[in-house]
């Protein structure tokens, strides 16, 4: 049972330290890093990121796994951490309900578990979740749309994989928007793309042949908008607003060059070392987290505060 959520922006969080590596314990610790799959470039920047953060610290063997977009990959993995004695396991998993048997596991032989960016309900004593409020990333991407066309418009929506929190998450907080919003604002046409590049622009394609050119697309993450900018831009479509999610760095340079309306920064990098920290922090001092549920507040990166993306120096 959460004891409470905290709810943060990222400047506050950023200055809302936890213990500095001076101040902690250099007792070696043996930690897990579990991705869903590194085959999206949003997961490579988060190992990128736990690896910086675990040298920084210092005393730390990071054990690093690649779910290959596979729950039963990642079930092996988790249950392979735990048997080469794993001190804690920082993970996000492919599916929150699947990978729960394994999390449950992890919890009773003593691992302390901190989930980053998808979270795991149901599961009873994990340290700590921390993530961006992909409801309000979904909402802020319905506001931007309905900001850009004060007048309404047509939507072709690409959603994320089935069972991915972050899936369902931002789904519910675009629809909380746009529903409310009346029937000028008109989903169109709404599919799941999985959250792959080359499904979003065949479905895009697709999407194009049976209601022809939308207003916006608004996609749960930057790959399946990358992809829709590619179906777009091979139909000879010009004035179709793209929004994707993850401020990943090609998508903010598309957004800079005009090929993406906007992309919402959920803070990665942020996430996976502070998750990381509160892991390092309880098992070596026993310092609980101030709070079960720590939550990035997502915006909307457009032209105008590109300069708030967190990966802005990686664009070519």
């Amino acid at each position: 049972m959460l004891r409470r959520s905290l709810l943060l922006s990222s400047a506050v969080l950023a200055m809302t330290a936890f213990a500095t590596p001076a101040a902690i314990a250099q007792d070696d610790l043996t930690i897990a890093s579990s991705m869903p799959s590194l085959g999206f470039p949003f997961f490579v920047h988060m190992a990128n990121q736990l690896r910086a953060e675990a040298e920084s610290i210092g005393g730390i063997t990071l054990i690093e796994s690649d779910g290959q977009n596979s729950a039963p990959k990642q079930t092996g993995d988790i249950e392979a951490a735990i048997v080469q004695g794993a001190d804690a396991i920082v993970m996000s998993p492919l599916d929150v309900n699947a990978l729960a048997p394994a999390v449950e596991q992890a919890v009773a032989a003593g691992v302390a578990v901190v989930t980053v960016d998808r979270r795991v309900d149901g599961v009873e004593g994990i340290l700590a979740h921390v993530g961006a409020d992909n409801v309000l990333g979904g909402e802020a991407q319905a506001r931007a749309v309905m900001e850009a066309f004060p007048d309404g418009a047509t939507i072709f929506h690409l959603q994320g994989q089935p069972g991915a929190g972050p899936a369902i998450d931002r789904n519910q907080g675009v629809h909380n928007v746009l529903d409310e919003a009346g029937e000028q604002y008109n989903i169109v046409f709404e599919q799941t793309a999985n959250f792959s590049r080359s499904e979003a622009l065949s479905v895009v394609e697709a999407g194009l042949a049976a209601n022809g050119a939308p207003d916006v697309i608004i996609a749960a993450n930057d790959d399946m908008a990358l992809g829709a900018m590619e179906a777009v831009a091979a139909a000879g479509l010009t004035d179709v607003a793209i929004y994707g999610f993850d401020a990943l760095p090609e998508a903010l340079a598309a957004v800079r060059d005009g090929g993406l309306a906007g992309t919402v920064e959920q803070f990665p990098g942020e996430q996976a070392r502070t998750a990381l920290r509160i892991a390092v922090d309880f098992k070596r001092d026993g310092t609980e987290p101030e709070s079960e549920v720590v939550l990035l507040t997502p915006i909307v990166i457009g032209t105008d505060n590109i300069d708030q993306a967190e990966r802005l120096g990686e664009i070519q």
